[in-house]
């Protein structure tokens, strides 16, 4: 599988990173290296190769659903038995304000996506789950096609989406 991102390590130069979000900023800065320990998530991210800088990251997770949160439409295809649904959490996704409005989240997304969809076939996933921090993030994944879920602020993706777009 060909991504662009790498798993982050004690190399990168986290500190440097300043996404204009404190909460996104401390993540990396002080929790991502722990939850990456403890096993509760994962952290990619993208280097600049002329100035070793990070461009930006994302982290994923596994995550579950109830599955009474997933629109009518898609509960149609889901077996009744299932209270819960899992899926995959893409939990934080930021860039650097060095490197904003030059297409490094699209990048990042497509990276996500990508890592996700290879994950589904080794363990079950039936989407993408993300869970926006503010408007703009929102329109950001609107945009990708992420549907929002009823009665709340997440949206999500399905696999069987995502993997049509790498077929």
């Amino acid at each position: 599988m060909s991504v662009l991102t790498e798993h982050l390590n004690s190399d990168h130069r986290k500190k440097e990173f300043s996404c204009g979000n404190i909460m996104l900023d401390d993540y990396l800065h002080k929790q991502a290296n722990q939850d990456i320990k403890r096993k509760l998530s994962t952290c990619f991210v993208l280097k600049d190769k002329e100035t070793d800088l990070l461009k930006g990251y994302y982290t994923l997770a596994n995550n579950s659903l109830f599955q009474e949160l997933i629109p009518i439409e898609f509960q149609k295809k889901l077996p009744s038995s299932y209270k819960s649904i899992p899926t995959t959490l893409l939990g934080r996704l930021a860039i650097d304000l060095k490197f904003q409005n030059q297409g490094v989240g699209k990048l990042l997304l497509v990276d996500a996506l990508k890592r996700s969809c290879e994950i589904s076939k080794s363990i079950g996933s039936f989407a993408v789950v993300v869970d926006p921090i503010d408007e703009n993030a929102e329109r950001f994944y609107d945009r990708y096609g992420f549907i929002k879920l009823p009665d709340s602020r997440k949206m999500f993706l399905p696999m069987n989406t995502i993997k049509a777009l790498f077929d």
